[in-house]
């Protein structure tokens, strides 16, 4: 029997993402279980800090002159605004922020805090990090200890080359 304790929604406040948010809350009502809302927010230090590592001197502050020290504060009003009214009266809620690469602070974020399921949107923000830096939903699902839901929009329509209806 499945049994869900520790419910991940993680947003990037896409269009998924907010479809998504919606099947996190269900579990988290059927389950009784802990909603715990990740953001990571969108930062060039994300993807430069192994460049900036390796070509800055150490005495210059190497990466850390991509950490945005307010970030977390507004990132974290976001996550409220955006999702606070959507929990209909459920409070079993932690609005977590972490900075860094996604994919990472997300699996990090789930082992550490014994998260059973993971659920996020099928296609991120941006269309473009996603063919520049590899999707964020692949890296959760390929290396997460639990298990991983991708909610798609299903108003958005794929068509693979070669196949034809």
């Amino acid at each position: 029997m499945v049994e869900y304790k520790n419910i991940l929604f993680c947003t990037d406040f896409s269009e998924d993402a907010n479809i998504a948010f919606f099947h996190a809350l269900d579990l988290a009502k059927r389950y009784n279980a802990k909603l715990h809302i990740l953001h990571v927010p969108h930062s060039p230090y994300r993807y430069m800090r192994h460049v900036v590592d390796e070509h800055v001197p150490e005495k210059s502050g190497s990466g850390e002159a991509f950490y945005d020290k307010g970030i977390e504060e507004r990132a974290m009003k976001a996550l409220k605004e955006a999702y606070e009214e959507k929990l209909d009266g459920f409070q079993d809620v932690v609005y977590v922020v972490r900075q860094g690469a996604p994919d990472i602070e997300i699996i990090r974020y789930a082992k550490h805090n014994d998260i059973d399921v993971i659920v996020m949107g099928a296609m991120g923000k941006s269309e473009r990090d996603r063919i520049e830096h590899g999707s964020t939903v692949a890296g959760v699902s390929k290396y997460a200890h639990c298990h991983v839901i991708a909610i798609k929009n299903p108003e958005r329509q794929f068509t693979l080359p070669g196949i034809k209806d």
